[in-house]
């Protein structure tokens, strides 16, 4: 994000005067602005989960916060329909990451927002992800997604906002890129 922020604060519940300072720390010493985000997931039963955040850390400074995240299945996926379920976690994260994109960006330029809602879908094809064809990919081809922003700006803002989240959102490039994945089994016989 352009350090061309206003600094009149608060817009759309934003501190600009806070991000214009993150962004001057963090361009006068860029260690400052390296984040390691972690979660653990431990099985339930069935094909509930839960996630687990117990801290993240920024600039190299751990910082203590506690969420958990509760995952399920459908009942027609064998699941019992407790919570929502990988791939809606999934969007619910990409929306959640672009969303604060946009505000952000609103934000900056001036613009108080009225209505930002972000709509996501995607389809895939069961038999990837049960090994029946292996010829289907297990994953999505496509997701797709709708933004609507409805605030004091211009039709030219708003195209310059989605922009900027296209170029600079963490989970947009996630997902919108291949990044590596290292796996490794730690495993443990019971026989």
């Amino acid at each position: 994000m352009k350090s061309t922020v206003q600094t009149k604060s608060p817009v759309n519940g934003l501190d600009l005067e806070a991000l214009t300072n993150v962004v001057q720390e963090v361009g006068k010493d860029p260690s400052k602005g390296m984040v390691q985000f972690r979660v653990k997931t431990a099985w339930k039963g069935q094909t509930r989960s839960e996630t687990s955040i117990e801290s993240y850390t920024l600039g190299g400074q751990k910082i203590a916060r506690t969420f958990h995240i509760p995952i399920d299945e459908p009942f027609e996926l064998l699941g019992s329909n407790s919570a929502a379920n990988p791939q809606e976690t999934l969007m619910a994260a990409f929306n959640a990451c672009v969303m604060v994109g946009y505000a952000v960006g609103a934000a900056v330029k001036g613009i108080t927002l009225e209505r930002l809602e972000i709509e996501t879908q995607g389809e895939l094809d069961l038999r990837g992800f049960l090994g029946i064809d292996e010829t289907i990919r297990p994953g999505y081809e496509k997701i797709q997604y709708v933004v609507r922003m409805k605030g004091n700006g211009t039709a030219e803002q708003f195209r310059e906002i989605h922009q900027q989240v296209l170029k600079t959102s963490p989970n947009y490039y996630n997902m919108s890129k291949p990044i590596a994945i290292d796996a490794t089994l730690e495993a443990e016989s019971l026989s």
